[in-house]
C-alpha cells in the first residue's frame, strides 16, 4: 500500500516506539549477547502477556530493530551499510579521522585483525542478539493463541527472512559459525557445519510465506526473500539455481508497497529521503527515521553518524573517506566505457598538497556521472552546500586524502525534515541491504556464468543507461544558498563583504566561483569551478565470457560504491588479492595504506572473536574452534 512520506514517518515512528516498550520483555526470553553461546534463556512472561497476536508483533518489531544494531550499544561496529568491512577494507574508502581513532577499522582494513580486536566481538554480538529475537518469535509461534494459520505464516516467514539475513553476515564475515535456532537447547554449539544449507532453507520458507506486499512499511515481503535467495546462491557460485529466481524477479518482483521492480529515474534519489515511499528500487532496507527518543538519536542511521566532514557545516567526524584508487575508477576512455585495466594511468586531480585558500584546477577528462554523486571532491557541487572547498573539511590528510562519502550526506534544503543534531548528524535516509541494480548486476553474473553473456549486457547496460539519463550534478545544485548569483565579471568583482569559501553563481560563465580571501575586488582572490565532463557510454558488445565478467565485476565497483559490497564482491571472485594493488598505489597519496596487505587463505574472513570462544568453555575445552589462519 502506498503512503505518503509524513504517514510514512508515522507508521515507522511508532514501530520504533514499540520495540522500546518491548525490549525488556525480550530480554528475559534471550540470553545476554554478551554471553549468548554460554547461558541458557532465563525463562519467559506469562502467556496472557506473550502467547497472542500482539506479543508476537511487539517481538517481531524486536527482530527488525536489531537490523541497525544502534540499540545494542553496537552502532558502528554493526553498522547494516557495512562501511567499515565492505567499503574500507574493500578499497573504496578509507576510514578517515586519525589514525588512532576507532582504530579496530584501520586494523580490519590494514588485514592484521586479530581474535581480541574488539569490534569482532562486538559485530557478532548485535547479530545473535538479532537471532536470538527472530528465534524468539519462531519459538513464540508454537504457543501462540488466537493468531490465524495465515498470520502465523506470515509472522515465521519474516522471523525467518531476519534470521537469515544475520546469519548471511555471519557466514560472510566469520565463515565457520554456530547455528541457534528457536528449537537449539544446548548453546554451546560447535562451528563445525556449513551453515549456508540453513540459511537457504531460512530464505526459501520465507518466499513460501511470505505476501507480495505488505500493509506496513519497512516489512519484508516474497520478493525480498527471493532476491536474497538468489544472493545466497550467488555467493556459492550455485548459477543455474540463481538464474530461474532472477528471472521471475527481475520480470515480476514488486516492492513491499507493491510497486513494480525498477531503477530509478534519478540515481541519487535512492539516498532521498523525501522520495523513500514508492521507492521501486527498495528491495531490502533497513528503516530510519530522524526522531529524538531517549535523548539520542539512534534510530537515526546511527551507524553513519561519524561520516561527515569535519570542521564543516555537519560539525562531526571526519570517517569515511572515499580513496583515489575509487575516484580514478570513474575515468572513461574510448566509447565513454570504463577503463577496466587502465583507469590508474592518468590520475584524476586532487587537492592532498593544496590548501582550501589556495587556487585549485580540478580534473578536466571525462567521468562517469556517478562520480560526483558518490564522491565529494573539490570544486565540485557538494549537493547544495556549494562546491566542495577541499582539505579544510578534513581531519588529517595523511592518513585520509581529501575525499568525502556523499551518499550518506543530507541536503540542506531539505536538513530539517530530514536530520536531528546531537554531537553529529543523524539523519532518516534508508540504508540499502539489496537494491534493484544490485539484482540486475547479480543476475549479470549468472547469465554470464551459465551463457546468456548478451543477456548480461543488456542488465549491465540498464544500469549504465540509467546513470546516462539521471539528473547530473550541475549549478543548480550551487544557486540556492549561494552568496550571489551575477552575470558578469564586473559585477562579482563589485561584491561586498564576501566572506572566505563563499561562492558566486556566474550565470555568463555557467561556472562557479569560491572566493579564497584577500581583496574581493580582485579576479586572483577566486576560484573558478566548471562542471566535470560527464560521459558514459553502453557495451555494444560482451566479445568474451572473460571480458563480461570483469565489465560486471566494474560496473558493481562504481555502481555500488561506498555501499558495504567491495570487499566481499572480491573476496567472492577470488580476487582479494587486488587489494594489495589498490593499497600500494594508494600509497603515494596516502602513505599509511603501504603498510595494508591482503593475504590469500587468511584475510578473505576474520577471525572468531576471542571472547566468544573463551565463553563457550565446556569441562574445561572451548566448544568454537578458530578459524585456521588465525590460530
Amino acid at each position: 500500500m502506498l503512503r505518503d512520506y509524513t504517514t510514512k514517518m508515522k507508521t515507522l515512528t511508532q514501530m520504533k516506539a514499540t520495540t522500546v516498550l518491548f525490549a525488556a520483555a525480550a530480554a528475559l526470553l534471550f540470553s545476554s549477547c554478551d554471553s549468548f553461546l554460554d547461558v541458557e534463556p532465563k525463562g519467559s512472561l506469562s502467556e496472557p502477556v506473550l502467547a497472542n497476536e500482539q506479543g508476537v508483533r511487539a517481538l517481531l518489531i524486536g527482530a527488525y530493530g536489531a537490523l541497525d544494531g544502534a540499540q545494542l550499544g553496537n552502532a558502528w561496529p554493526a553498522s547494516p551499510d557495512n562501511w567499515a568491512y565492505g567499503s574500507v577494507a574493500g578499497g573504496d574508502a578509507h576510514k578517515g579521522s586519525t589514525a588512532g581513532d576507532q582504530g579496530n577499522i584501520l586494523t580490519i582494513a590494514q588485514g592484521n585483525v586479530s581474535p581480541s580486536t574488539g569490534y569482532l566481538n562486538s559485530y557478532w554480538n548485535a547479530m545473535y542478539e538479532g537471532i536470538s529475537r527472530a528465534n524468539a518469535v519462531l519459538g513464540l509461534l508454537n504457543e501462540v493463541e488466537g493468531m490465524n494459520e495465515t498470520a502465523q505464516a506470515i509472522a515465521a516467514g519474516e522471523a525467518r527472512f531476519l534470521r537469515g539475513h544475520y546469519y548471511f553476515e555471519l557466514k560472510r564475515k566469520f565463515n565457520m559459525v554456530p547455528w541457534i535456532d528457536e528449537n537449539t537447547t544446548e548453546y554451546k554449539t560447535p562451528n563445525d557445519l556449513d551453515i549456508w544449507p540453513n540459511i537457504e532453507a531460512d530464505f526459501a520458507f520465507a518466499l513460501e510465506n511470505l505476501p507480495a506486499t505488505q500493509s506496513e512499511g519497512g516489512r519484508v515481503n516474497r520478493w525480498a526473500a527471493a532476491a536474497y535467495l538468489a544472493k545466497t546462491y550467488v555467493y556459492q557460485e550455485k548459477w543455474a539455481a540463481a538464474k530461474p529466481l532472477y528471472d521471475d524477479i527481475i520480470a515480476n518482483g514488486v516492492t513491499s508497497e507493491g510497486v513494480p521492480y525498477d531503477l530509478r529515474d534519478n540515481f541519487r534519489d535512492n539516498w532521498e529521503p523525501s522520495m523513500e515511499a514508492g521507492n521501486p528500487e527498495a528491495v531490502f532496507e533497513v528503516e530510519q527515521v530522524a526522531i529524538l527518543l531517549d535523548g539520542d538519536i539512534w534510530n537515526s542511521n546511527h551507524g553513519q553518524r561519524l561520516n561527515f566532514p569535519y570542521n564543516s557545516p555537519f560539525g562531526c567526524c571526519g570517517f569515511f573517506q572515499p580513496t583515489q584508487d575509487l575516484v580514478n575508477s570513474y575515468r572513461v576512455g574510448p566509447n565513454n566505457l570504463p577503463l577496466i585495466d587502465s583507469y590508474r594511468d592518468e590520475v584524476v586531480n586532487n587537492d592532498i598538497r593544496t590548501a582550501s585558500t589556495e587556487p585549485f584546477e580540478p580534473y578536466a577528462g571525462p567521468v562517469d556521472p556517478r562520480l560526483d554523486w558518490t564522491v565529494g571532491r573539490r570544486g565540485a557541487p557538494f549537493l547544495d552546500w556549494g562546491p566542495h572547498p577541499g582539505i579544510t573539511w578534513v581531519r588529517d590528510v595523511a592518513t585520509s586524502g581529501s575525499y568525502h562519502s556523499k551518499k550518506n550526506v543530507y541536503w540542506q534544503a531539505t536538513m530539517d525534515d530530514e536530520m536531528l543534531f546531537t554531537w553529529s548528524p543523524g539523519t532518516s535516509k534508508n540504508v540499502n541491504i539489496i537494491r534493484f541494480a544490485d539484482v540486475l548486476l547479480m543476475a549479470a553474473e549468472v547469465e554470464v556464468e551459465v551463457g546468456t553473456i548478451d543477456q548480461a549486457r543488456t542488465y549491465v547496460n540498464r544500469v549504465r543507461e540509467r546513470a546516462a539519463t539521471s539528473e547530473w550534478v550541475s549549478n543548480d545544485h550551487n544557486r540556492p544558498y549561494a552568496f550571489a548569483e551575477v552575470d558578469s565579471e564586473a559585477e562579482m568583482l563589485s561584491l561586498t563583504d564576501v566572506g572566505l569559501r563563499d561562492w558566486v553563481v556566474r550565470n555568463d560563465t555557467e561556472t562557479t566561483f569560491v572566493f579564497l580571501g584577500g581583496d574581493a575586488s580582485d579576479l586572483a582572490s577566486w576560484n573558478e569551478y566548471a562542471i566535470p565532463e560527464y560521459q558514459i557510454g553502453l557495451y555494444d558488445s560482451f566479445p568474451s565470457q572473460d571480458f563480461a565478467r570483469d565489465a560486471i565485476h566494474f560496473e558493481r565497483k562504481l555502481e555500488l560504491a561506498m555501499e558495504g559490497h567491495r570487499f566481499y564482491d572480491l573476496v567472492r571472485w577470488g580476487k582479494g588479492d587486488e587489494l594489495n594493488e589498490v593499497w600500494s598505489w594508494e600509497s603515494q597519496f596516502v602513505p599509511i595504506t603501504a603498510n595494508f596487505s591482503f593475504t590469500p587463505g587468511k584475510n578473505e574472513y576474520l577471525p572468531i572473536p576471542q571472547n566468544q570462544i573463551d565463553i563457550s568453555t565446556v569441562d574445561g575445552l572451548p566448544t568454537l574452534e578458530q578459524n585456521p589462519a588465525y590460530n
